[in-house]
């Protein structure tokens, strides 16, 4: 157990390596470097080649009007950006990382860590901004303009599974950080990412992989051309096999099926597609484990207290997206149909509650999901200045069954609740960017969203309706450019849904006393000031400090069946990112950022906010285009964190250094050996601190809890292009 008298070593190390990513970014800046140029990433849904366009169906962000600079591998936003934390991540960039899970992916964007607390197919644990976003809350994803983030789930409210992501498939990845885009509703006020799929493959993959601890790994995709004429497209198909048993004393035994097929035609700015996603997993999971035990010699690093508990989940899909560009007008549209399911069960305190049967519970849950997001961009002059305004209009039903159960190696014994809930949004959003000189333009907007949630539960006191509105305006001036540097000013507010269950809530499903409701959107409010330069060939860089207030931090305990309403919270931080296109063959992405979490407001627990990640250092060096080889290496740091709010406990930091070598036979045949933990870390994934009691013990123990990051280990993959 680490106290808070350990937090000057943390802070330490934590400095340590933020001085060594802040040398090397220095040595970028000023290193003479050439500079240089590459094509976007293949397939027509990245940036359109022709016109250097961007557009995002997926999130229902207005195209981009404006040309967009290549500078390396990763687009140029200077001139375009209504702040300093936003960006656009391409297919090149994205093929250079090194990942262990598909989520992984997702920290190409600066400041973001994605972890795991359980087995492999459980949605991962989020860390940005000063926030620990649970399994998705705060933190809006979207997938080709489907959002993942699941509402009033029975595990966490903003359930974020992104286990059927291809990352082979995925051309872009948009970024956005605060309540300050009109396009962005529920989940985006600590930030918004968007992953776009390819409509078309330059070149067909077949793929095989494997690695130490059962991992085995298959992939075929390719995008054939169906028709000819006006009628010409595309068919694009991508089949993934994958099993994992990982380190575990009891294996994972993670067995994933997944597929895509689409339909498309056009290009970005002029076309069509429509696809199908299924995804099914199964898997064991070695969830948390106290850290009293491990120390006692009872439990291993990677041993489990109950060896029952793990998961199963599917994800259907069927999705389709339009765009049109004409004269001076941009509209896209896209629907989609989501059916997930999931089947979770877990054992985070043992023997504490039910000393015979022990505590595993299972949670299931299935939804329908309907969406609908429409907008369109006029672009004009306003006082004889150029003025682009978007309209946009975001719908949701969302069709959800769920409970929570208690269970014996994986039988269901007894129920605490059961639920059937409707929950409806509809989200109205209107955006004008104007350049009112050639040093000084606005990006001004506004949304109002409206809820309504209808809870049946199988006690009549917790069922009933709840419905809310928000409106949410946003402020952003950005001043230059001047030597290819601008500044930004923002302000907007946000908002996150709550659990629909908490807000009809009479009776507590446990223990049958009275319950408080809960509000049914929380408001935040976000400030921000940044700079952004391209002063240095080849190098982009990025600088903001920001604020984040909540009315309160709200959050469905899906453990316990309850809704707890948190305290008012505030949040200061500080980002510093870079990429650097050195030369033709080596690229540097370096990142530095620090928050502030605290609640507001006296209590003698502590203002401190527990799992509040306060430091994240990253490095990720690639190199490619050098003769037949390529290789890359990754490293990841996040810090120490407060356990409890008087931060007498506090989590221990974590580093991991990954990487990649490779070498091509040919420009079609390509061999790549990847290595994770190379340093043979033996930190934590994440730590709770909690009471829980294991078979034997006289009383509860309040403990530190922890799950470890992977053992090293090796996974070599053949590639073939077709």
């Amino acid at each position: 157990m680490q106290t808070s008298g350990s937090q000057p070593a943390n802070q330490r190390q934590f400095f340590k390596l933020s001085q060594i990513a802040s040398a090397l970014t220095c040595g970028c800046l000023f290193a003479s470097a050439a500079w240089a140029q590459s094509n976007p990433a293949n397939g027509s849904s990245g940036p359109d080649s022709a016109s250097g366009l961007v557009a995002n169906p997926g999130s229902n962000r207005p195209a981009v009007l404006t040309p967009v600079q290549v500078v390396g591998s990763r687009n140029s936003v200077l001139g375009i950006a209504g702040t300093a934390n936003e960006g656009v991540i391409t297919q090149e960039q994205l093929d250079a990382r090194t990942v262990y899970r598909p989520g992984e992916l997702l920290e190409a964007v600066p400041g973001l860590v994605v972890s795991q607390h359980s087995g492999e197919g459980k949605a991962n644990q989020f860390y940005l901004r000063g926030f620990n976003l649970d399994h998705g809350t705060d933190l809006r994803t979207t997938v080709d303009g489907m959002l993942v983030n699941q509402r009033s789930h029975s595990h966490g409210q903003g359930w974020t599974d992104v286990n059927f992501m291809i990352p082979e498939l995925v051309t872009l990845l948009d970024y956005r950080k605060g309540p300050f885009y009109a396009a962005e509703g529920d989940f985006a006020s600590a930030g918004s990412l968007n992953v776009r799929y390819a409509d078309t493959l330059a070149k067909g993959i077949a793929s095989i992989g494997i690695g130490q601890y059962g991992f085995v790994r298959t992939l075929l995709a390719a995008s054939p051309e169906v028709g000819s004429g006006e009628r010409q497209g595309n068919f694009l198909y991508a089949i993934e096999l994958v099993k994992n048993n990982g380190p575990f004393t009891v294996g994972d035994d993670y067995r994933k099926r997944n597929a895509v097929l689409r339909y498309s035609q056009g290009t970005s700015q002029n076309g069509f597609n429509v696809t199908l996603m299924a995804y099914d997993a199964k898997w064991h999971a070695t969830d948390q484990i106290p850290r009293r035990a491990v120390a006692a010699g009872t439990l291993g690093r990677f041993d489990a207290v109950d060896q029952s508990d793990g998961g199963r989940a599917s994800r259907y899909s069927l999705s389709s997206a339009w765009r049109q560009s004409e004269g001076n007008t941009f509209t896209e549209v896209n629907a989609y149909v989501v059916r997930h399911s999931l089947e979770l069960f877990s054992n985070f305190t043992y023997f504490l509650n039910d000393p015979i049967n022990g505590d595993q519970f299972v949670q299931p849950d299935r939804r329908t999901t309907l969406g609908l997001n429409a907008s369109r961009t006029w672009s004009s002059e306003l006082a004889g200045r150029s003025s682009d305004t978007t309209w946009g209009v975001q719908l949701q039903n969302d069709s959800i069954r769920n409970a929570l159960q208690n269970s014996v190696e994986r039988q269901v014994i007894s129920t605490t609740r059961a639920d059937r809930i409707i929950e409806r949004s509809i989200g109205l959003y209107a955006e004008n960017k104007t350049q009112w000189t050639d040093r000084f333009r606005t990006v001004a907007g506004v949304r109002a969203d409206h809820f309504r949630f209808k809870v049946n539960s199988d006690n009549p006191a917790n069922s009933g309706t709840a419905s809310a509105t928000k409106f949410s305006p946003k402020l952003n001036l950005i001043f230059g450019p001047w030597n290819k540097t601008e500044l930004y000013a923002s302000t907007g507010y946000g908002f996150h849904s709550n659990d629909a269950r908490g807000t009809t809530i009479t009776q507590d499903p446990k223990t049958g006393l009275a319950a408080d409701k809960v509000q049914t959107l929380v408001r935040s409010k976000g400030l921000e000031v940044g700079v952004r330069s391209e002063f240095i060939p080849g190098l982009q860089s990025a600088v903001s400090l920001y604020r984040l207030d909540f009315d309160s931090e709200l959050t469905f305990a899906g453990d316990a069946g309850t809704t707890e309403a948190g305290r008012p919270s505030r949040r200061h931080g500080v980002e510093f990112s870079n990429y650097f296109k050195v030369n033709r063959w080596l690229t540097v992405d370096a990142d530095l950022s620090f928050a502030r979490a605290r609640y507001r407001g006296n209590d003698p627990a502590g203002n401190h906010i527990p799992g509040a990640v306060e430091g994240v250092a990253s490095l990720a060096v690639a190199v490619d285009n050098l003769g037949p080889y390529f290789g890359a290496v990754q490293l990841r740091f996040f810090g120490p964190r407060p356990l409890i709010e008087d931060n007498s406990v506090r989590s221990s930091s974590t580093a991991t250094l990954n990487g990649r070598v490779g070498y091509k036979f040919s420009p079609k045949v390509r061999l790549e050996l990847e290595a994770f933990n190379l340093t043979n870390r033996k930190n934590s994934a994440i730590d709770y601190y909690y009471i829980s009691q294991l078979k034997g013990e006289a009383a509860p123990v309040a403990d530190v809890h922890f799950h470890p990051i992977e053992k090293p280990s090796l996974r070599l993959t053949l590639v073939a292009n077709f």
